[in-house]
């Protein structure tokens, strides 16, 4: 909860603070949005693997929380933008793939019916977190003070290292390597070691991009997206190649890598889903600010608590979801997971029906109630609800547990990919004709189709053993 009311505080904020504080066209603040927001969800590839082969979840998941709380205190200051935008990054690389993963280690098995439920519970904790942040950051950030806001998110981060060191016992062996204990003081100079050499890399790599990044921005489109594919997949190859001398580390079996393979596909798919769903914080956030009537009586309602009706849904009813698939899954109209997140896809691609319609207004120099956004998001959640925890879970229960952590940071790199492109998509499709709500929509819908066709036969790949 507190690591996420972190997050969602900073993130409830960038736009509007790189447009109304900074000056940035909207254009370059969508693309900044996208790029922070796509290498957040691609690090948790690099954090999951450290914790797997070295650091241990638990004790990766303490540097991750350490950092990331380095981060947002220093974006309480102007002139560290990219810097503190670069500790949130790796500090979250380092916590989300193994807070998330632990969360599997409680239950007994990959059959634990009690699972797919787990994980629900463990998406309303984060959503609450998710809920707060938009109304004590945002507010702080746009009624007093962008530096009251960001400085908020550090102080919950700083909470939710305290409630995790905590309440360790709760969590029985979950996020330990076989040979280690609880966390204890003992462990403060590895964590303060490893804290301070992920400030070290993102100073480090800040002045070497702006040195590379001019000649990089230079290539064609095509070469950077080579350049980066290659870089990727040679990472993952690098941390998953077979090695002989460590049985822990053994070469994936047949059965393993075609259960690997149907978690990729998914993740290609639910790229879509994402691409759409992060406009909450690009577009839909200028849309409310912009283009929504939000004054109540003499007070205006800040932007950024729209943000705050999606975790509010959740809350509510993700632990109806977790029934509901409880009961489907014991009886006669049981849904694989990938046929439950074809059709959040699909509910997904309905709210940007209704999205196109309000911008339609919008255009018309009119702007619009603020039911408008309220019933976008309460469409995207559901949507939401149908897909994220699900396909939590499905990698929780599918991954080969000898790489269960980097599977989780693999499945990540859909979020990376599609907060990427829902930062530049509006910028991608100018003088192509297309509207962008009403792209997305089609975008969404299409891919949700085609998954409930292919969903037979993953679920065939995901059950092989």
């Amino acid at each position: 909860m507190w690591e996420r009311f972190s997050y969602y505080g900073m993130r409830a904020l960038l736009v509007l603070y790189l447009v109304n504080a900074l000056g940035y066209s909207r254009d370059n603040a969508l693309a900044l949005y996208g790029i922070y927001t796509g290498l957040v969800y691609l690090t948790p590839l690099i954090g999951g693997a450290v914790a797997d082969r070295i650091l241990g979840k638990r004790r990766a998941a303490i540097v991750g929380g350490v950092v990331m709380m380095l981060g947002h205190l220093a974006m309480a200051f102007e002139p560290l933008l990219y810097y503190a935008l670069g500790l949130i990054i790796v500090g979250n690389g380092f916590f989300k793939p193994n807070t998330t993963s632990m969360v599997g280690e409680l239950y007994r098995g990959e059959d634990d019916p009690r699972r797919a439920g787990g994980y629900s519970i463990f998406y309303m904790g984060v959503n609450l977190g998710a809920f707060l942040a938009p109304l004590v950051a945002g507010t702080l950030g746009e009624k007093m003070g962008w530096h009251w806001g960001f400085g908020a998110a550090a102080v919950g981060m700083a909470a939710g290292l305290v409630q995790f060191c905590w309440q360790q016992p709760a969590l029985g062996r979950s996020g330990l390597m076989p040979h280690q204990g609880p966390v204890t003081f003992k462990d403060a100079p590895l964590i303060a070691m490893w804290s301070a050499g992920c400030t070290a890399f993102v100073v480090g790599a800040y002045q070497l991009w702006k040195v590379v990044g001019p000649v990089f921005g230079g290539l064609p489109t095509l070469a950077q997206v080579a350049i980066a594919v290659g870089g990727i997949g040679g990472a993952i190859w690098w941390i998953i190649k077979p090695d002989a001398k460590d049985a822990e580390h053994a070469p994936l079996t047949g059965a393993e890598w075609g259960r690997v393979i149907s978690i990729v596909i998914v993740m290609v798919f639910v790229i879509a889903f994402w691409t759409g769903f992060e406009q909450a914080g690009g577009t839909m956030a200028l849309f409310a600010d912009q283009n929504t009537q939000r004054m109540v009586g003499s007070f205006e309602v800040p932007a950024s608590w729209f943000q705050s009706i999606n975790p509010l849904v959740i809350v509510a009813l993700a632990p109806v979801f977790a029934l509901l698939w409880t009961r489907l899954d014991q009886s006669r109209f049981k849904m694989g997971d990938t046929l439950k997140q074809a059709l959040g896809m699909v509910v997904l691609g309905l709210g940007f029906i209704v999205m196109a319609m309000a911008q339609g207004i919008a255009d018309t120099g009119v702007k619009v109630g603020m039911h408008w956004l309220a019933i976008v998001f309460v469409i995207h959640t559901l949507g939401e609800l149908m897909l994220s925890p699900v396909g939590l879970s499905m990698v929780s229960r599918v991954a080969p547990a000898k790489v269960l952590s980097l599977m989780m940071g693999v499945w990540f790199l859909s979020s990376a990919a599609a907060n990427y492109l829902a930062g530049v998509m509006e910028q991608m499709l100018h003088g192509s004709g297309y509207a962008l709500y009403p792209f997305l929509a089609a975008f969404a819908i299409g891919a949700g189709v085609l998954l409930a066709l292919l969903s037979p036969l993953l679920e065939r790949l995901m059950k092989a053993k």
